[in-house]
């Protein structure tokens, strides 16, 4: 199975910025694609980026492109999300997850990390 550990959320400001880091382990030679999701209070869980582990090949939702970027660390076995000028309505419970394929619909992710709160302040 594979383990998916999210860490670097937290609280910031308007136009503030943060990195969330996400931790892969276990089989993971399967899940070439990993995504970022978010999910806010009485919302549905939001596609947010992609990248593969192979070629390196990034995609981004219209909503945070030009803010977020996702890219990610083979050596370290790691993704992260950088994300800029921070808006209100980026504030959600973001999670990292794999997937066999490229693909943005969350049913068709594998593996979930267990979530972390990312909160941006006026």
């Amino acid at each position: 199975q594979v383990k998916l550990v999210e860490s670097g959320g937290g609280l910031v400001q308007v136009g503030g910025s943060l990195r969330l880091s996400c931790a892969a382990s276990g089989r993971t030679f399967s899940s070439d694609y990993m995504g970022w999701f978010r999910q806010a209070p009485g919302k549905e869980r939001e596609f947010v980026a992609r990248v593969s582990w192979n070629a390196g090949i990034t995609y981004h939702a219209d909503s945070v492109k030009g803010r977020f970027t996702i890219s990610r660390d083979n050596a370290e076995n790691t993704v992260y999300l950088q994300m800029n000028n921070l808006k209100a309505e980026d504030t959600a419970v973001y999670y990292c997850a794999a997937a066999r394929i490229p693909t943005t619909t969350p049913t068709r992710y594998d593996y979930w990390g267990q979530g972390t709160q990312v909160t941006v302040s006026s």
